[in-house]
């Protein structure tokens, strides 16, 4: 093996497209369950993109290569497999023919490895209908290259087309348009056409006992039988929401937008796979009050699938932009309206992650302020507890951090999402609000399509498109923004009047004394939303830990224990673990085992491994439910846990 050089454009890869570029890949694999590996060829297209380049470089981790050629020609190309990094797998350098021809076609034979880093693999118990088997894939964000020899850097997008055998009792989906299906045997080969150009990253798969149910035109909801019902219902305004995402971001280029329930252990809420959005059977509340997180994958059609980060540092390009287009042109309630915001008089959706307490700390390091539109500032209060975690100077709180050396994994957190969309949400103020920052976001998506940019193309291109507001944007500390570590420097004021109600009720059970008459009903939670409930939830956290007596009290009258809406069961679990309270441990640990979403396993295993008395039960349950856990959730919460130190 040889030692090999990270890409100077992409800290996260190997390869080097500015060489030789991928510009197509053509799968044809064998799913084999027995013994957990996707085996057969990637045959890529690459285009020489200077002239005397002689090596075709790939990212690669744990696959064992077989043989590489030219498709065309059928000569054995020679190869070479570097030194494999522990976050960053190998380089793969095929040695190209020596011929002058611009475009090849490169065949490389392989299998991945048991433990591919991509892939979840399922035995029959571990699924709902406990019959037959289950695989699937993210690779998000450097995963792919242990599922394919790729260029695996969002630098890079191209089409691909698959052919894939499987089980015949199992169904395959991908990432892509469904070409149709023949048997073979006891097999199926199932074939698909991806003609959109997109990063490897959205290379998706999955293997189950799959059923479909159409919730619209160009929709269909899949999943297990057991579930499929469910999510039919659950899901039903999913093309009311492709149709308002389309008036604002323009046309959907995808052709059909499925959704996939998948098992529990699924690590995210959804996944914007194009064409086939995965998503976490968490959502499955029973009343629709969380399908809006597919609101927000579907706003990844735009910004994240067809306008690309052009590498992981700049990440809240992806996840910036799709949360800003998402919540502050409100999805909500099913129906899915655009709620223009000069208009909108309840900002409560979008405040959710923002605790309306003055931090006069902030103040004092503002460089600017535009008082005629910001007149508090406000802490996040989800962000404010990560940055606390993390530690206020830590780099990786960047919005746009150095991850050199860095595993991506480790740099995914909310600050993407939250610091991205509030430094959006701040520049439309600048330019004068709503009216005047839409047809920007329009020129925006549609000038970048099929690109993949950074942080500095998009600075230049609003400074081009705003020329008249070049002293506006010269006073941005765009250092401040982008470079310095911890809390935003600046959020904009909204009206909080929805969660009024939230802080009167934390209020009064914060101030209530618990050897007096209790002042509250069961009716007190009557006229709240789902959403308003997890706000007061999150109000409670935020407070010195409940006395238990007032935490049952609280369970009597509200029924908290029996609510099936997994972000309220979440914080109801996390406020018992910061009162002690012992019914509430056993529950959360069945919680964690249940399900492997990161949004909710990170924090509670982290309130578990700060309550002493439950520190060893939390490493204990973790290390009995790892080989269940995808490796990237297994990998994160090992990091909580301070299992690696």
């Amino acid at each position: 093996m040889t030692m090999s050089r990270l890409s100077p454009a992409d800290p996260n890869s190997y390869s080097r497209p500015d060489q030789v570029v991928v510009s197509s890949i053509h799968l044809n694999w064998d799913v084999d369950f027995p013994s957990k590996i996707i085996s057969g060829t990637a045959t890529l297209t690459v285009d020489r993109k200077q002239d005397d380049a002689v090596h075709l470089i790939l990212d690669t981790r744990d696959l064992t290569i077989k043989s590489v050629k030219d498709e065309e020609t059928g000569q054995v190309l020679q190869y070479t497999l570097g030194e494999p990094h522990p976050n960053f797998g190998s380089e793969l350098k095929i040695a190209l023919s020596s011929d002058a021809k611009k475009q090849l076609k490169v065949q490389i034979e392989y299998e991945t490895s048991a433990s591919s880093s991509a892939l979840q693999w399922l035995a029959p118990e571990q699924t709902a209908g406990k019959q037959h088997p289950y695989v699937f894939s993210q690779c998000q964000a450097i995963h792919c290259r242990s599922l394919v020899p790729c260029q695996d850097t969002p630098t890079v997008k191209m089409p691909y087309t698959a052919e894939v055998s499987a089980p015949s009792e199992l169904v395959v989906l991908m990432s892509a348009l469904r070409e149709g299906q023949q048997e073979k045997g006891n097999r199926k080969v199932f074939r698909f056409r991806q003609p959109v150009p997109m990063p490897s990253y959205l290379i998706a798969i999955a293997v189950g006992a799959l059923e479909s149910r159409k919730i619209g035109p160009r929709s269909l909801v899949w999943s297990e039988k057991e579930l499929v019902e469910k999510a039919e219902y659950e899901f039903s305004e999913t093309e009311t929401m492709l149709k308002t995402a389309e008036e604002l971001c323009g046309d959907y280029v995808w052709g059909q937008y499925d959704l996939l329930i998948l098992p529990p252990s699924f690590p995210y809420g959804g996944m914007e796979n194009p064409c086939l959005t995965f998503v976490t059977p968490t959502l499955l509340a029973g009343d629709r009050s969380l399908a809006d997180v597919i609101a927000h994958e579907i706003t990844h059609s735009w910004t994240g699938n067809l306008v690309t980060n052009s590498n992981w540092q700049d990440f809240w390009l992806n996840e910036g932009f799709t949360k800003f287009i998402y919540k502050v042109e409100v999805m909500q309630g099913g129906k899915s309206i655009w709620r223009k915001r000069e208009k909108l008089r309840e900002w409560f959706l979008y405040d959710l992650e923002w605790e309306s307490e003055y931090h006069p700390n902030l103040r004092d390091s503002l460089k600017y302020q535009n008082d005629s539109v910001i007149s508090k500032f406000l802490m996040p209060s989800i962000l404010l507890q990560y940055i606390r975690t993390r530690g206020e100077k830590d780099s990786l709180t960047c919005l746009v951090p150095d991850l050199t050396g860095v595993d991506p994994d480790d740099a995914f957190s909310i600050v993407p999402y939250e610091k991205g969309h509030t430094l959006l949400w701040y520049l439309e103020t600048l330019v004068g609000g709503p009216d005047e920052f839409e047809p920007f976001l329009k020129a925006y998506l549609d000038k970048f399509k099929y690109q993949s940019i950074t942080s500095d193309t998009f600075r230049s291109f609003l400074f081009e498109f705003f020329v008249d507001k070049k002293k506006v944007f010269d006073a941005v500390d765009w250092q401040a923004w982008w470079h310095t570590p911890g809390m935003p420097p600046v959020k904009p004021e909204f009206d909080d009047s929805l969660a009024v109600a939230c802080k009167d009720l934390c209020k009064r059970w914060v101030e209530w004394d618990i050897t007096k008459d209790c002042p509250f009903r069961k009716e007190d939670l009557n006229n709240m939303s789902a959403n308003q409930i997890r706000e007061w939830l999150a109000q409670m956290l935020e407070e010195e830990p409940m006395p238990v007596r007032k935490l049952e009290k609280m369970d009597e009258l509200y029924s908290m224990s029996s609510r099936n809406n997994s972000e309220i069961k979440f914080r109801w679990l996390r406020l018992g673990l910061k009162a002690h309270w012992n019914d509430q441990a056993d529950e959360a640990l069945k919680f964690v085992t249940e399900q492997g979403r990161m949004k909710f396993l990170r924090p509670i295993y982290r309130d578990l491994y700060e309550w002493k008395d439950m520190r060893k039960q939390a490493v204990s349950t973790y290390e009995a439910n790892k080989s269940s856990m995808m490796h990237v959730a297994a990998y994160v919460v090992a990091k909580d846990l301070h299992l690696n130190e």
